[in-house]
C-alpha cells in the first residue's frame, strides 16, 4: 500500500520476521526502513528520500499516526513495528545464524558505536560487532563495512536511509572499504558519493561477509544503553510512546506535532492521494 506516495507492508509480526530471515539467508543486500509520519512527510519534500524508501526490500509501518492512515484507507494494519524493537530481533536473529554487525552512530548523538557494542555483547557475547561514528564534518574517514553482514545506523532519517542506500553497490569481490564523495549534514542530510571515510578504531573481532540487510535504527542505540529510557509497554501498545518521548525530549515538539497534527491533516483532506493500490 501507499500513503502520500510512500510505500508500506502490510504485514504481521511473524510475516516481517520471517521476511527478515529470508532476507539474511540471501547473499544479496537488502534494505530495512520503519516508516513513521516524519519519513512520510519529509518525502514529500525530498524526493530523493521518497525514491530510496520506495526502493527498500521491506518497508514496515512504525507509529500510530500510519494505522490511521491506513484506516483512512479502508485497510487494517496488522502490526505496527519501532524500530527499537526490530533490531532486537534481529540482533537475536544475527547471533542465531552467527552474523556479523556493524553500527554506525552519529559521532554527535548520545551513544557511541563501542558503548552500543559492549551493550549489545552483553546479551550476545560471541556476536561479533565493527563500527564508526559518523561526524557530519569529517570528510576523509574510512568506513569498513564489507565484511559484515548486517549494517545498524542511528543517524535519524533522511541521512541514516541515504547513506545505507549507498551500501548497495558494496561487492563481495572488494576489499572491505567503502568510498563516499562527502557526508554533509544539512537541513536536507545529503550525501554525495566519492570521498573517503575513516573507521575510527576497529575493534579485534573482524567481520567476514557480505551485507545482506541494513536498516535504519533512528535512536535506538540510545535505548540500548539506557542513555534515553523508552515508554512504558502499556504507552506503546496504546500508540502513546511519542508522548512519552516528548516528556523526556520537549525539543522535540515540532517533530511531534508533524505526526500527531499535520500528518492526520494530511491523510484526511488530500483525498487524491488515496488510490486504491
Amino acid at each position: 500500500m501507499e500513503i502520500l506516495g510512500v510505500k508500506i507492508d502490510n504485514f504481521s509480526r511473524e510475516e516481517a520476521l520471517k521476511k527478515i530471515a529470508d532476507f539474511l539467508s540471501e547473499e544479496k543486500f537488502h534494505q530495512i526502513a520503519t516508516i513513521n509520519p516524519e519519513f512520510v512527510l519529509e518525502a514529500q519534500k525530498n524526493e530523493k528520500f521518497k525514491n530510496i524508501l520506495n526502493s527498500c526490500d521491506l518497508n514496515v509501518a512504525d507509529g500510530i499516526g500510519i494505522k490511521l492512515a491506513f484506516w483512512r484507507k479502508g485497510k487494517k494494519l496488522k502490526n505496527r513495528f519501532a524500530g527499537a524493537d526490530l533490531m532486537q530481533e534481529i540482533l537475536k536473529m544475527a547471533d542465531e545464524k552467527n552474523l556479523s554487525i556493524f553500527l554506525a552512530a552519529n559521532k554527535d548523538g548520545l551513544s557511541l558505536w563501542e558503548e552500543t557494542a559492549r551493550a549489545i555483547n552483553k546479551i550476545y557475547p560471541q556476536l561479533k560487532i565493527s563500527g564508526t561514528d559518523l561526524n557530519k564534518n569529517n570528510y576523509g574517514c574510512e568506513l569498513r563495512v564489507a565484511g559484515c553482514e548486517i549494517v545498524l545506523c542511528n543517524y535519524g532519517a533522511p541521512f541514516q536511509e541515504e547513506f545505507i542506500h549507498s551500501l548497495v553497490n558494496i561487492k563481495s569481490d572488494k576489499p572491505p572499504h567503502l568510498f563516499f564523495d562527502k557526508i554533509i549534514q544539512s537541513n536536507n542530510s545529503e550525501y554525495i558519493n566519492g570521498n573517503l571515510i575513516k573507521n575510527n578504531s576497529l575493534p579485534s573481532k573482524r567481520c567476514g561477509g557480505k551485507i545482506r540487510l541494513a536498516m535504519g535504527v533512528g535512536g535506538s542505540f540510545d535505548f540500548m544503553i539506557e542513555k534515553r529510557k523508552r515508554a512504558p509497554i502499556f504507552m506503546r501498545n496504546m500508540g502513546l510512546e511519542w508522548l512519552y518521548r516528548l516528556i523526556q525530549q520537549p525539543s522535540r515538539i515540532k517533530r511531534i506535532f508533524n505526526a500527531t497534527i499535520i500528518f492526520p491533516i494530511k491523510i484526511i483532506l488530500v483525498n487524491k492521494e488515496y488510490n486504491n493500490e
